[in-house]
């Protein structure tokens, strides 16, 4: 008897919100159909899930439901979808979803996971102080100019023999950040950068794996938490993607000596030796301009983005999503949108050069996210990315190891939140 009750009322339900969502005009996400305790797990590559998601995203479109384990999440892929829901939609879609992994360490404190008011405050705040230390404006490359020096002698002392890239380029890119905060850079063998940088690296993997401003309210909320998980935050994200898209940049040119060249020649028309290049120099270097752009786009660090979550009942693209609900807007499915790159899963840095060789702005270029959540640090990362890697190839030319060559090399990433190139050596041997 209870059973046929309980069946009744599910049949009751069904139809209740069956025809709830007809009146309304809104569907119910697609989505494979999940299994107790396990979800969809059993249907995602648990090592690079975003290739998982992706492949659903051509079965169920661009806004699906995927279970990871009992958590129901919505997935946003493609730039249009994507642009909508972070762009167009940016209130409905603001929050931080909650990481279990960090909720009780943090409690809602700093930027990147940081929620409401507070999170509002402490970005401008952020943003305004990091504007004070120069940041967006060129003052700041002097600091940056300042690391290449060291930067440019410790690959010199190799004298062409291979390395690996992570720690040093870690080490050079976390003291440009660091300088900014701490006011003071650290020798690359410094015991306490080594250990800061190790502590971030194993954060940043494990955080891949599945899973107003009235003076009464200021005080609330500028505390020694939000002070330091504020510049945690600021270390973190200045270091770790800024050396990974680094480090896919020497790969990429160690694997492909003729966009080397290109670059180096252009290199040497528009900079005279001995000079470091500046951030005015890019406006007259269009081909090394789109190579580190294809660079980010290609290297696709953060595949999935930081995951989002509705502040309230969103109506969104013909779909009904919950409040509350964790949303992922995938990076991946945006810098590799089939309609929007020509060869989105090749090297390819033609995606931002038009037929005269000029550099063209891509609207589907956004591997800082968008919106309201993008990188607070993008114009930073932006000129530390083209003063390295120009600074890089004015002084050397990268080579495979002896006995490996250019096809030898593999662009498979690594496991993690952020997607380094599986570890690989290069050889530095300097122009002159």
């Amino acid at each position: 008897m209870m059973l046929l009750i309980y069946i009744t009322i599910c049949v009751v339900l069904l139809f209740y919100l069956v025809n709830h969502f007809k009146k309304t005009g809104m569907k119910m996400h697609p989505g494979p159909r999940p299994l107790p305790f396990i979800g969809n797990l059993h249907l995602l590559d648990l090592k690079k899930p975003y290739q998982s998601l992706m492949e659903m995203s051509e079965t169920y479109g661009d806004v699906f439901t995927v279970h990871f384990g009992p958590m129901k999440m919505v997935v946003l892929s493609g730039y249009k979808t994507v642009k909508d829901a972070l762009v167009n939609q940016a209130d409905d879609f603001g929050d931080r979803a909650d990481m279990p992994i960090f909720t009780n360490l943090i409690k809602g404190n700093g930027i990147v996971f940081g929620h409401g008011e507070s999170w509002k405050i402490m970005r401008r705040f952020t943003l305004s102080t990091l504007r004070d230390f120069g940041m967006g404006k060129k003052t700041i490359q002097s600091r940056i100019q300042d690391e290449l020096h060291p930067l440019l002698t410790h690959l010199e002392s190799y004298n062409g023999k291979p390395f690996g890239t992570p720690v040093i380029l870690n080490s050079a890119v976390s003291n440009v950040i660091s300088s900014i905060i701490f006011g003071k850079r650290f020798e690359y063998d410094d015991p306490t950068l080594i250990s800061l940088i190790k502590l971030i690296n194993q954060n940043t993997k494990l955080s891949g794996t599945p899973q107003a401003m009235e003076s009464s309210n200021l005080n609330t909320y500028f505390h020694y938490g939000n002070l330091t998980y504020s510049a945690l935050d600021l270390l973190a994200a200045g270091t770790e993607t800024t050396s990974t898209t680094l480090s896919w940049a020497l790969l990429l040119m160690t694997k492909y000596p003729e966009i080397q060249k290109k670059v180096q020649e252009e290199i040497k028309t528009f900079i005279k030796p001995g000079q470091l290049p500046k951030v005015d120099d890019r406006k007259n270097m269009p081909y090394t301009d789109a190579v580190v752009h294809e660079v980010q786009r290609f290297a696709n660090i953060v595949p999935l983005n930081l995951s989002h979550v509705t502040t309230k009942d969103v109506h969104f693209r013909g779909y009904h999503i919950p409040k509350g609900i964790e949303v992922i807007p995938m990076l991946t499915s945006v810098l590799y949108d089939k309609t929007q790159w020509d060869t989105p899963y090749r090297f390819n840095p033609h995606h931002f050069l038009d037929a005269d060789g000029k550099f063209v702005k891509k609207d589907a270029f956004i591997p800082f996210s968008a919106g309201r959540r993008a990188c607070v640090g993008e114009s930073l990362a932006k000129m530390e990315i083209f003063l390295f890697f120009t600074g890089l190839l004015q002084k050397f030319t990268f080579h495979p190891p002896p006995g490996i060559s250019e096809d030898d090399l593999s662009l498979d990433a690594d496991i993690g939140f952020v997607l380094w190139p599986v570890p690989y050596k290069t050889c530095a041997v300097s122009n002159y």
